[in-house]
């Protein structure tokens, strides 16, 4: 069986966790109301993208 033979030092195990941390989604105003929306998505308020009307209201 694969047993390790020393123990994991702290610097080694934070080192391989450092990509394994929770991000806040990239988050812009729209151009047409102003809400916050994701980025390069519909604006759910609006329902507009790149200054043209998607949704229709």
């Amino acid at each position: 069986m694969a047993v390790p033979q020393r123990r994991t030092s702290k610097t080694r195990r934070d080192k391989r966790r450092t990509h394994f941390k929770l991000e806040v989604p990239g988050m812009v105003k729209c151009d047409n109301c102003g809400e916050l929306k994701l980025a390069h998505r519909v604006c759910k308020v609006c329902g507009t993208y790149k200054k043209r009307e998607i949704i229709n209201q």
